[in-house]
Parts: C-alpha cells; structure tokens; sequence
C-alpha cells in the first residue's frame, strides 16, 4: 500500500511545520562576511599586487630550474667523457 500526499507551502512554512529553527539571520551574516573576505581579495588581486606577490617567487624558482637542468646537462656530459677514457 502506498499513499502519496502533496503539500504546497512555502520552505518558511515548511520549516515551522517540521519544527526547525530559522536560519535566515545566520545566513545573512554569514554572507556580509563572505562579501567582505571577497571585497578584501579582490584588492589584492589587482595586477600590480599580483606582480610583487608572484613575481620573485617565480623567478626564482625559474632560476632554479635552470641550475638544476644546467646542472644534470654538465654532469651527463662529464660522465660520458670519462666513460670513454681508458
């Protein structure tokens, strides 16, 4: 046996009918926040802000990089060249 029933109500009178708490308050501050964090990031998200963040970091690393590679190429190549000396 199976019953279906249909009930139209709004969810703020769905909530009541259940009996769960309303969370409306919560969820506006909640959102005044995230507003604000975003607000905050976009800031600092401006192309100049991005540059002085990322930019040594990466040109480091890229620097880096290149010793590492540069590093292994040399070493190969000495190895090979003591590989053929007898």
């Amino acid at each position: 046996m199976k019953i279906h029933i249909d009930v139209e109500c709004t969810p703020e009178e769905a909530r009541t009918m259940f009996g769960l708490p309303d969370v409306k308050p919560m969820q506006n501050a909640l959102m005044a926040q995230i507003e604000e964090r975003m607000k905050k990031t976009l800031s600092a998200m401006e192309p100049e802000a991005l540059f002085s963040t990322w930019l040594p970091a990466g040109v480091q690393s890229f620097e880096q990089w290149q010793k590492f590679l540069w590093g292994r190429l040399t070493g190969a190549a000495k190895e090979a060249e003591e590989g053929k000396k007898p």
